[in-house]
């Protein structure tokens, strides 16, 4: 016994040895990965040191009988790659948690040589490259997760060896290729993840064979063909989500077997025909989203029966016919989405019976008669949207009972009467869109008093009258106002300027009679003012602040009486439209909120209700008033301008050659002015111009040739009769000589300015030759001054300046004729 005793003992200290040497030799292989981080000083992995014991004092790393087993530094802040990681030197490890740090580079193919790894989790991180094959060796592998990386390429098929899989997930990275049917193999499976990807080609339909799988999510992929009839095989599936696809097909009615699924998102596919009445098996649905397809035929009436539906989302298919009324069954609803369908009839009575709704969207559909009155039952509604459709009647006096509304939008209906003073009961009402209706009488002043919290106040297109609101208070959430297209009177509140988040003012096309609101140039996040079409008067005064309208986009003045010299000192406080962003882009349709602003912009010769103005448009229309003197050469600046429309004014002078810096101007109207001398050559670098208009004026000159001005017609130049050059029949030699039209332009511009200097000089021979007639001319002049009457004087000034500049064109036009005859010879 003695002797068995001490060899036992003796095998425990070789044991002993062994095991510490091997530790030390793990705790060095880390050491060395540690030193290739960018980070060294990372304060969680001080403790990593030589000195210390690995099992007992270092951060994250967990021992069984002194081997490494358990390597947990989830975000940690590593900054560094696997390329140095200890794959081969930590054969016991069955647990490597790596996520939430900074890992970039590929994935070593020496992971395979894990073969005790029970858990490994990589997400997110920025790893990239493809996943490698080796992984298939990881037999022993029950989680795998890669989520949220750079990851490319194919799924490799060998991951379907690994048998013993419990959860997936590859989700939100760039992977491509086919799902691989081996993943039909992992039978163990409960969690398959691969949102988010590119993944192409069909589902297969050997995922039908993962019989306990609880979640499938491969949503946001190019997946296509139909959806497998063999996923009803998966009876303990409780989400299934194949949402943004390229699926077609219609919903197999297998589905119907699923009954333990809780949520059900099918949306932003082809999918086609009815919806399956079978889907009425689903006892357990939670959430059915078959938005966004091109479902047909109508709404059925079983869907009723599902009593748990949270969130039934139907809109933007072709479902027609009426809503059913059985809807109102679904008393756990919280959210009914139909928008943009083709259904038809009244809004059914019984969906006053959803006590728990929250959003209710039904716009966009050809639904008829008045607003049932039981939509004030919805105590907990939130949003309304019965948008586009041909509802009549009046706006519900009862709607301000409903006081947790945030939105309410009934634009484009036959809605007609009074707007109810109610309304401003809602104290949590942040958007009221009832634009495009027939509404009339006056604005409740209590509207001005929401300005603390109502964000949009959309009321364009009515038969509104009276005046507007005075109350505007300091401290509004009033961003979007927009009264276009009413018959509202009087001035514009000064009010207004209390509210400092406004980004579209659109008074358009009112009765307005007011000067310009210069006050407003102080709101600092202006972005769009639409005054047109009233009858606002006199000249345009900005104050001297240098934080005048920085980022004011759109200014629409045109069809008012506006009088005296384009304003220079407003052009040069516009600095958002001297920069052009190209990062810029539209928001998503995920990003536009309940509401979008929409402005009616006249461009390229015609009325478009533009949406997405703030980021689409860039716009200056000054058009149908009277300003005078000269184009301002400050315009040139705005180089993000895309809209330019100075027509029907008093404007004289040649055009700036500054305008031809404008590279972004799409439409250009300068028509019906008293502009002289020759169209700027810059003009042919305008290369994104598609609508000019110059008719209607006094230029001459050769029209530049090239470009875009290949493509404008006869009347583009109508009205000017010194133009030659194409498209008019009058030839021009040289013709796209720039030397010729550089030239011509300079001429022009110095004729300008040596009739101001005769002028000068005249006056000058006028006063020093007349002698004792100076007193008495200087007499005249004080009295025509002190009486303010001015228009004999102007007209003989005026007369004078035509003789001048006829005289001055002829003597052009011989020179002309002669270079011409010698350049023959």
């Amino acid at each position: 016994m003695m002797k068995g005793s001490k060899i036992f003992s003796l095998l425990q200290f070789f044991t002993l040895f062994t095991i510490t040497f091997a530790s030390t030799e793990e705790a060095t292989a880390l050491l060395k990965w540690k030193s290739t981080f960018k980070n060294q000083n990372n304060s969680l992995l001080v403790s990593w040191q030589p000195s210390s014991d690995a099992c007992s004092d270092w951060y994250g790393v967990v021992c069984f009988n002194g081997r490494i087993n358990r390597l947990n530094i989830t975000n940690s802040r590593i900054i560094g790659t696997l390329f140095d990681f200890p794959f081969s030197s930590l054969p016991f490890l069955e647990y490597v948690d790596l996520s939430m740090n900074s890992l970039s580079g590929t994935i070593p193919p020496e992971i395979g040589n894990l073969t005790n790894l029970i858990y490994l989790d990589l997400n997110c991180n920025q790893i990239s490259g493809t996943i490698p094959s080796q992984i298939g060796s990881l037999v022993k592998l029950q989680i795998l997760r890669i989520f949220d990386n750079h990851l490319n390429g194919p799924i490799p098929g060998e991951i379907g060896q690994l048998r013993s899989l419990t959860k997936l997930s590859l989700g939100k990275n760039f992977l491509n290729g086919s799902i691989p049917a081996s993943l039909g193999n992992l039978n163990n499976l409960s969690f398959l993840f691969l949102y988010l990807n590119q993944l192409s080609g069909p589902i297969p339909s050997e995922l039908g064979n993962l019989k306990n799988l609880n979640y499938l999510e491969l949503f946001n992929n190019q997946l296509s063909g139909p959806i497998p009839s063999e996923l009803e095989n998966l009876k303990n599936l409780n989400d299934m989500e194949l949402s943004a696809n390229q699926l077609s097909g219609p919903i197999p009615s297998e589905l119907g077997n699923l009954k333990n699924l809780n949520n059900l998102e099918l949306s932003a596919n082809q999918l086609s025909s009815p919806i399956p009445n079978e889907l009425e098996n689903l006892k357990n649905l939670n959430d059915l989203d078959l938005s966004n397809n091109q479902l047909s035929g109508p709404i059925p009436s079983v869907l009723g029966n599902l009593k748990n539906l949270n969130h039934l989302e139907l809109s933007n298919n072709q479902l027609s016919g009426p809503i059913p009324s059985v809807l109102g069954n679904l008393n756990n609803l919280n959210d009914l989405e139909l928008s943009n369908n083709q259904l038809n009839g009244p809004i059914p009575s019984s969906i006053g019976n959803l006590r728990n709704l929250q959003i209710l969207f039904l716009d966009d559909n050809n639904l008829i008669e008045e607003i049932t009155s039981s939509i004030c039952n919805l105590t907990s509604l939130a949003v309304l949207d019965l948008s586009r459709n041909m509802l009549k009647g009046k706006i519900l006096q009862c709607l301000g009972n409903v006081s947790g509304l945030g939105y309410v939008m009934m634009s484009h209906n036959n809605l007609s009467g009074e707007l109810p003073p109610s309304i401003c009961n809602l104290a949590s009402l942040q958007g009221l869109d009832l634009g495009r209706n027939n509404l009339m009488g006056a604005i409740p002043q209590c509207f001005g008093n929401m300005s603390g919290h109502l964000e949009v106040l959309d009321m364009q297109h009515n038969n509104l009258s009276g005046t507007l609101p005075t109350t505007f208070s300091i401290g509004s959430a009033l961003k979007s106002f927009n009264l276009h297209g009413n018959k509202i009177e009087g001035k514009i509140p000064r009010s207004l300027k209390n509210c400092q988040q406004l980004e579209v003012v659109d008074l358009g096309d009112n009765l307005l009679n007011d000067t310009f609101p210069m006050w407003l140039g102080t709101l600092p996040e202006l972005q769009v003012l639409s005054l047109r079409l009233n009858k606002l008067h006199g000249p345009i005064r900005t104050l001297g602040s240098e934080n005048m309208y920085p980022e004011l986009r759109l200014l629409d003045l045109s069809s008012n009486v506006f009088t005296e010299n384009l304003p220079t000192s407003l052009f040069q406080h516009f600095r958002a439209m001297r920069k052009i962003d190209p990062s810029k882009k539209a928001p998503s349709d995920d990003e536009d909120g309940y509401y979008q602003n929409s402005i009616a912009v006249v461009t390229k010769g015609m009325e478009l209700e533009v949406v997405r103005i703030l980021f689409l448009y860039t716009t200056i229309d000054l058009s149908n008033n009277k300003f005078e003197g000269h184009i301002p050469s400050m315009i040139g600046v705005l180089i993000a301008l895309r809209v330019l429309n100075l027509s029907h004014n008093g404007l004289q002078g040649p055009i700036p050659q500054s305008l031809g810096s404008l590279s972004s101007v799409e439409s250009l109207d300068l028509s019906g002015n008293h502009l002289v001398g020759a169209i700027p050559p810059q003009f042919a670098s305008l290369t994104s111009l598609e609508v000019l208009n110059l008719s209607y004026n006094h230029l001459e000159g050769c029209i530049p040739q090239g470009n875009q001005f290949h493509t404008f017609e006869n009347n583009s130049y109508e009205g000017n009769d010194g133009l030659r050059g194409f498209p008019l029949s009058k030839g021009c030699g040289n013709e796209g000589d720039d030397s010729v039209l550089e030239e011509t332009y300079a001429r022009s511009t110095l004729d300008e300015e040596s009739n101001y200097e005769f002028l000068n000089d005249f006056w000058k021979a006028a006063l020093m030759g007349y002698g004792t007639g100076l007193c008495i001319g200087l007499s005249i002049i004080y009295i025509l001054i002190s009486t303010g009457n001015m228009k004999w004087l102007e007209r003989i000034i005026e007369e004078l300046e035509h003789k001048i500049m006829m005289a001055r064109r002829k003597k052009q036009r011989r020179q002309r004729n002669y270079r011409r005859r010698n350049n023959r010879f």
